[in-house]
């Protein structure tokens, strides 16, 4: 039964001894695991053929809510855990409450400890300690188009109008949107900007949003924010830090009309994440936007496959990576040199067409 697989940590270190004196090759990896999908599945599968044996942690619920907010999990940790031991490549499970698997991996000591491909070795702080005592990490490919947070993104958007009433909106009117990315574009780009204190506007960024407000234009941010999907930071540090933006932008008198973040890891396959147009998608659902009058302004390729996948002109300002990230192929309908010089571009683009 599934429910004999689970056990505490402690148990699994006992029985980790046991299965090295036997000479098997332990793999151990870890997740969350809320609404268990093939994605899941076939990472695991892939993962119980580096070895003979397959040790899973399960996050526990308060570790979830911690790394993505506190309406996760979906599924309580001990039925998550079941749902793991229930497969049949796994052998072992446990659920942890630390925020990372450095105490795991010490305890356990795996052979190879097994992580999602979009993870990077030297990003990982428990790859020293696998290392010291002769282990070796493993990135396996996690499948694209498969994750939870998507899972849940299409129930809310296909049936939460049947459950949900809200009083009428202010009505808006038709017209097109900028939509801007935020770390490089907006602010002086920090790597995995977690804190209140990090973030910087760049210059001209409030002259910039007035500009675009004045003209009529939806102001809509669209930003990829995978520190969360990979812990990094929490929803919270995301929410602390706007808090701060908009009360900048509050005492200039810019008001956004949507602030849209994607908070999954590359390797969770989701249909948010940019280039992916989920973002843009949801905002043509939210906002009365003419998209084939709008405008995407970003300091990267992947912001620029964006606009090309949504059909939408895009301005690459020389802020931030400055288009140098060499992910896409990608070219700019215009190339500016901050987010001022492009809303001046596209007041004054909108005026002769």
């Amino acid at each position: 039964m599934a429910i004999s697989k689970i056990h505490l940590l402690s148990d699994l270190v006992q029985t980790r001894e046991r299965l090295r004196s036997e000479g098997k090759r332990v793999v151990y990896t870890s997740g969350v695991f809320d609404l268990l999908h093939i994605g899941h599945l076939r990472y695991l599968e892939a993962a119980k053929k580096l070895g003979d044996i397959l040790i899973v942690g399960v996050n526990s619920d308060s570790s979830v809510r911690e790394n993505k907010g506190p309406q996760r999990p979906i599924v309580p940790e001990a039925q998550r855990a079941a749902l793991v031991a229930g497969l049949e490549c796994i052998d072992y499970v446990f659920i942890f409450s630390e925020k990372n698997n450095n105490a795991n991996i010490s305890a356990l000591k795996p052979d190879i400890y097994a992580k999602a491909g979009d993870y990077s070795k030297d990003k990982l702080s428990s790859a020293g300690i696998v290392d010291s005592y002769g282990g070796r990490v493993e990135l396996v490919q996690f499948e694209q188009g498969f994750s939870s947070s998507d899972i849940i993104s299409r129930i809310a958007s296909r049936y939460g109008g049947l459950f949900v009433e809200a009083g009428p909106a202010a009505p808006k009117k038709l017209g097109p949107a900028v939509f801007l990315d935020r770390d490089g574009t907006i602010n002086e780009h920090v790597d995995y900007l977690s804190q209140p204190d990090q973030f910087t506007l760049i210059p001209g960024v409030i002259e910039a949003l007035q500009l675009l407000q004045s003209a009529g234009f939806h102001l809509v941010v669209t930003t990829n924010q995978p520190g969360i999907g990979l812990g990094y930071f929490t929803r919270e540090d995301l929410y602390a830090i706007n808090r701060k933006f908009f009360k900048l932008l509050s005492a200039a008198g810019v008001k956004l009309d949507k602030f849209y973040f994607c908070p999954h890891s590359e390797a969770e396959g989701c249909s948010c994440r940019k280039p992916a147009t989920g973002m843009i998608q949801r905002a043509c659902q939210e906002l009365p936007i003419e998209l084939e009058h709008s405008f995407i302004v970003g300091d990267t390729t992947m912001d620029l496959q964006f606009g090309i996948n949504a059909g939408v002109k895009t301005l690459r300002v020389q802020t931030g990576s400055a288009g140098k990230d060499g992910r896409y192929e990608a070219q700019p309908f215009r190339s500016v040199e901050n987010l001022l010089e492009a809303a001046k571009f596209i007041v004054s683009h909108r005026q002769t067409v």
